[in-house]
């Protein structure tokens, strides 16, 4: 008997996203997915035309969860801008500190694999970091109104923060251990002056 899902399209996305998170987008065809996923390839082509499309949603899915997250860890009551940004970063830190837990690091996975590989991709992950740092930019300058901060271009200190957090995460990767993080936190701290 077949598995029966509320939603075919997300669930095939939930499986590429874990599945890719460990073994890349070029690391895992389009049969181990199906199969993983218990879905004909049929209703795979009835959402996706193509691999690379999937991709492309699969980005864009992954985007949509990630800044919900940032949207309401930044709206959290009674903080200042200076704790909900750093709150932030001490979540990367957390989360990231160990070897990729599936879930976080599709950034970090896909971003070198893919670029020369597929525009849309490409463009994909592009517009959502730059998204991301938009809500850091939004956050730091909250802190900027609240004197909680005092950093002076606030779209110049999220970009180079989110390079930060973004390289030492692929560190991380390659060590293999959570020191690169611990590095980009006190970096941070002497970056924003706390």
């Amino acid at each position: 008997m077949k598995p029966s899902y509320d939603d075919t399209r997300q669930h095939l996305l939930d499986t590429g996203h874990r599945m890719m998170s460990v073994k890349g987008f070029t690391g895992v065809g389009l049969n181990e997915i199906l199969q993983t996923a218990g879905v004909p390839k049929g209703s795979f082509y009835h959402y996706f035309k193509s691999k690379e499309q999937y991709g492309q949603s699969l980005l864009e899915d992954y985007f949509r969860h990630y800044l919900a997250d940032m949207e309401q860890r930044f709206a959290a009551p009674g903080q200042s801008g200076c704790e909900r940004l750093m709150g932030y970063w001490q979540n990367w830190l957390d989360s990231h500190g160990e070897p990729c837990d599936g879930q976080k690091c599709l950034v970090v996975k896909l971003s070198a694999e893919v670029a020369d590989l597929s525009e849309p991709m490409r463009i994909t992950l592009r517009d959502g970091a730059d998204r991301i740092i938009e809500h850091i930019t939004d956050c730091i300058e909250q802190g900027l109104r609240d004197a909680s901060l005092s950093s002076g271009n606030a779209h110049r200190t999220a970009t180079a923060l989110y390079q930060l957090w973004l390289g030492a995460s692929l560190m991380s990767k390659l060590h293999r251990n959570g020191r690169p993080l611990e590095n980009a936190m006190a970096t941070t701290k002497a970056m924003l002056g706390i």
